[in-house]
């Protein structure tokens, strides 16, 4: 049985406490709100309006095969659009100061086919906490076929991973609506989170939430979109493969490329580094300055920011990325990033390639 991880290192208390004054004076001076102000609302109008808008074309389309799956595939990327955008933040309870805003609009996730209070617990609870720590951090173990940490078995199908890795994460969303909710759900421990006990209410939204989601997606188009059965489960397919490659990437660009560490507790569950530089040394960003990047994604692309104040809505994070790197960088901390996404893909293939080969990896070919 593992010890429970800590953070318990106060040896930059000085660097922390000085970027949270800084974070703070940012919106003090400026009397604006850490949480989401006009633009978020257009953020959350545009993403929805592009979401059932697209969802209506299904029944428009009819029975041509090419114009229905082009629908349906672009239908799964305006998903993955509202799950970064809108879902994510209101779960994080970043966008508005209005709880319930927060709870309604975190029942997007359920748009996409996944469970919202799965979705807390293994993003905000477990990966906020335990980051790029193996045998803690979930997102560190896809799938079996998929190797990310030194922790798990090496086989000798993953020497090819960096070649199929992305046709697996392709899958990633229908994972999550046909198993992964409910194995994490049933799941007595995960890590160190206990995970015994859950509200009766989560059991039945679970539950209704899928039947009602198989309903909109499968039951109804097959009923009333004047396609065929067997186009509109095509299409439904289709638009998860295009909606599970989108979302995995995107998280996958954060923390599993060269430069992120992979740190581990000490016998007694230590951590070398408090929580505030853990996270530094565990994420980084991409495509900082590029607009399309930070609207289409929701500020992921600002990884860094995110876990650090994740409370912080996603609009604001340009202006306090900034704040962020120089005052890492007075202190002597590197604030990771790469200029490009596509520099970033690149860096995650040749770790994709490294896990692959090694059993232990040396620190210096983690190295961006």
């Amino acid at each position: 049985m593992s010890k429970k991880v800590k953070f318990r290192n106060r040896s930059s208390a000085d660097f922390v406490a000085e970027l949270n004054s800084s974070i703070d004076a940012y919106f003090t001076e400026n009397g604006i709100s850490k949480k989401g102000n006009f633009l978020m609302a257009v953020k959350i109008v545009f993403f929805m309006t592009l979401f059932f808008g697209t969802y209506s074309l299904i029944y428009i389309a009819g029975d041509s095969i090419v114009l229905s799956l082009a629908i349906w595939m672009f239908l799964g990327f305006c998903t993955a659009f509202v799950g970064f955008n809108i879902a994510h933040d209101a779960v994080h309870g970043s966008v508005s100061s209005n709880k319930w805003i927060n709870k309604i609009l975190g029942y997007t996730f359920n748009l996409a086919g996944t469970n919202k209070y799965m979705w807390k617990i293994m993003h905000n609870v477990i990966h906020h906490t335990y980051t790029n720590i193996p045998g803690h951090d979930e997102d560190l173990e896809p799938v079996g076929l998929i190797r990310l940490s030194t922790d798990n078995k090496l086989r000798k199908i993953h020497r090819h991973q960096h070649w199929y890795a992305y046709v697996l994460y392709s899958f990633t969303s229908l994972s999550w609506v046909i198993k992964k909710d409910f194995m994490t759900f049933f799941k007595k421990k995960i890590g160190n989170y206990e995970n015994k006990k859950h509200p009766a209410r989560e059991y039945v939204i679970l539950i209704g939430s899928k039947l009602l989601y198989g309903a909109a997606f499968l039951l109804l188009p097959m009923l009333y979109s004047g396609a065929s059965w067997w186009l509109c489960l095509s299409g439904f397919v289709v638009m998860h493969l295009a909606q599970g490659l989108t979302l995995a990437v995107v998280f996958q660009l954060a923390h599993v490329v060269e430069g992120p560490m992979f740190p581990k507790p000490d016998t007694n569950g230590d951590m070398a580094e408090n929580w505030t530089v853990h996270q530094l040394q565990t994420t980084a960003n991409f495509s900082r300055k590029s607009f399309l990047a930070y609207w289409f994604f929701g500020g992921l692309n600002f990884q860094v920011e995110h876990h650090l104040y994740p409370d912080i809505c996603h609009i604001h994070y340009p202006e306090i990325a900034p704040i962020v790197k120089a005052t890492s960088e007075a202190y002597g901390l590197e604030y990771q990033e790469y200029r490009t996404m596509w520099q970033a893909i690149r860096s995650h293939t040749r770790m994709l390639r490294i896990f692959g080969k090694y059993e232990t990896v040396p620190e210096q070919r983690l190295s961006a």
